[in-house]
């Protein structure tokens, strides 16, 4: 049996990029809240909604829509405003707005309740959807992420960072219809990112679905600890670290990734396939 895939340095990501998304069976735009949110559909089974980190977009999940296809999932993925293939108004970015943006997704497909995989900001999006609607979500991966500033470690830069940026830089020019647009979106959402969601341990302990806080061991942003308090404070709460990966771990080492997302999977939809 071949060793499984690593990309540990993004080195492979530099060069070859992201797999291709399969052929989507339903993809198209929706209008919310002064946005055009790109959005498609594939697969089939109890619905998946994958919530990219910040600068990126849907694409990022490459190695894991086969993964959940073949899994018997639904995989439903959104470029967030502003990002990919998405639009924007002039409003700041929130992330009550990107959850906005989601219901408004499910709604166009009809799904009245979903699963969420998020992704650093994608993963706050989810949260918040969560405890704004808890009857929209199974429940929420929250992988890679902070509810308050305490959560944030300093930025150091590295090589791998300056290989996932500028592989956003690139797939934007290559995605956007905001051309040319791409340092206001990083600093707005740095806005965004360095004061919400502000939530404390009362807003976590009103959040009603599971959720698996779930971090690399090496993750370049966010505090180990801050993951832990998450986990135990959300009263259906779960703390998972992934060995030798970092904040890119779905693209460093998606077998290990995917194996915990389906575990995840695998609890929080059971009740909704009996």
């Amino acid at each position: 049996m071949a060793d499984p895939f690593h990309d540990d340095d993004l080195a492979h990501l530099a060069v070859h990029g992201v797999p291709p998304l399969p052929a989507v069976a339903n993809s198209g735009y929706i209008d919310n809240e002064g946005a055009r949110i790109w959005y498609a559909s594939v697969g089939a089974g109890p619905p998946v909604v994958l919530l990219h980190g910040g600068l990126g977009n849907s694409g990022n999940w490459g190695y894991q829509v086969m993964a959940l296809i073949g899994a018997g999932y639904t995989a439903i993925l959104i470029d967030s405003r502003g990002q990919g293939r998405s639009t924007r108004d002039s409003r700041p970015y929130s992330y009550e707005l990107m959850a906005s943006d989601t219901r408004a997704v499910m709604d166009a497909f009809g799904i009245s309740r979903a699963a969420f995989v998020g992704w650093s900001d994608g993963a706050d999006t989810a949260l918040v959807l969560s405890r704004e609607t808890p009857g929209r979500s199974m429940g929420v991966f929250f992988f890679a992420c902070n509810v308050d500033s305490t959560g944030a470690r300093p930025f150091q830069p590295t090589p791998v960072i300056d290989r996932i940026y500028h592989h956003h830089v690139k797939e934007h020019a290559a995605l956007s219809p905001l051309a040319g647009r791409f340092e206001a979106m990083r600093d707005d959402l740095g806005a965004m990112q360095a004061n919400q969601p502000d939530y404390g341990p009362d807003e976590l302990r009103e959040i009603t679905v599971p959720v698996w806080s779930v971090l690399g061991e090496h993750d370049e942003f966010i505090e180990r600890e801050h993951a832990e308090y998450i986990a135990r404070t959300v009263p259906a709460g779960k703390f998972v670290l992934l060995p030798s990966v970092s904040h890119f771990a779905p693209l460093q080492r998606p077998d290990a990734f995917n194996r915990v997302m389906l575990d995840f999977l695998r609890e929080v939809t059971r009740p909704w396939q009996v």
